[in-house]
């Protein structure tokens, strides 16, 4: 087995840096808590580990890393690390995809319910020592539209297909999901307004790239039922806010439950932290106890596979970003 050099951007945790202990003595680990410091070490790795979220540290790592053969993010969408030179590289590049989505899949099922049931109208009786009974729907007699059907999309799709909800589904290519026990229809881009017209939730979790950015806004707002909720657990930037909030003002929606937003922090401004009908997540329902040390664990698992000349999983296609 070669000696490898591994070339961290960005300084993981302790409790990450625990991990890579279990490496044997072929395995030399750098660690750049600087970009120009991993301008510096480039030239030495062989693996660039892209553990920050600043594009800067893989910006200046990659025209120096000569010796590279492997490219891994610690995370799952590009858009915050993307840049012309890495978009054409012809490094094989992976990502965390799967390591965040099922904690994902449970902030979606718990903003269906928290509509579903009106658990703010409770909350507010409660506080206000009020007993006043009202209506509350069944998600089982309602269906969820998931708009990009990843990874993050099918551990929606599971969570609602277990609760009795109709599932349906939004991808390129929607042949992919041919015989997809939890999902009921898969629609193509060209047919986004149907699905959506049909969903009692729909739910963001496309990548953001150039042909996403926006891509929901007022004609798919426009098509809603006047009940539907909104859910974004993918980038904020693939919804039209302010089409949004538009939307939310003037009832034209039920509700959004977001875990993103098109830009964070959200600003104090925003018209989002004072409505009622809108359950606002900073960017942390994916953050687990063990998140940053699943993400380790992950590189480890590849990290393997790439020593022993094995394919690697979680390819990205760096053209279409995702």
């Amino acid at each position: 087995m070669d000696d490898i050099t591994i070339l961290i951007l960005g300084k993981p945790g302790q409790a990450q840096l625990d991990l890579l202990q279990q490496l044997d003595s072929k395995v030399r680990i750098l660690i750049a808590e600087g970009s120009r410091e991993g301008a510096v070490l480039a030239p030495q790795a062989d693996v660039l580990f892209v553990w920050s979220t600043e594009r800067g540290y893989l910006e200046a790592a990659l025209p120096k890393a000569s010796k590279a053969r492997w490219i891994h993010g610690r995370f799952a969408g590009l858009d915050h690390v993307m840049f012309p030179e890495l978009k054409a590289t012809p490094l094989p590049f992976t990502n965390a995809r799967g390591v965040y989505s099922q904690s994902l899949g449970e902030f979606v099922l718990a903003a269906t319910l928290y509509f579903a049931k009106d658990i703010a109208r409770m909350r507010r009786n409660q506080q206000a020592g009020r007993w006043a009974p009202f209506d509350i729907l069944e998600i089982s007699k309602q269906s969820m539209g998931i708009v990009g059907y990843g990874d993050i999309g099918r551990a929606c799709a599971r969570r609602a297909k277990a609760m009795g909800m109709r599932v349906l589904a939004l991808r390129r290519r929607p042949e992919l999901s041919d015989g997809d026990p939890h999902v009921d229809r898969v629609y193509g881009w060209e047919h986004r307004l149907e699905m959506i017209a049909e969903s009692d939730y729909v739910v963001c979790a496309a990548p953001l790239t150039a042909e996403t950015q926006s891509m929901v806004s007022d004609a798919e707002f426009a098509v809603m039922k006047p009940s539907a909720v909104i859910i974004n657990v993918g980038r904020g930037p693939v919804i039209d806010e302010p089409a949004m909030i538009r939307a939310l003002e003037s009832g034209r929606i039920k509700g959004a439950g977001l875990d993103v937003t098109a830009v964070e922090p959200l600003p104090a401004d925003s018209p989002l932290y004072k409505m009622d009908n809108v359950l606002l997540s900073p960017h942390c329902a994916d953050h687990t106890a063990d998140w940053l040390n699943d993400a380790m664990k992950l590189f480890l698992q590849q990290l393997e596979r790439f020593r022993k000349g094995q394919p690697l999983e979680n390819l990205v296609d760096l053209t279409r970003g995702y």
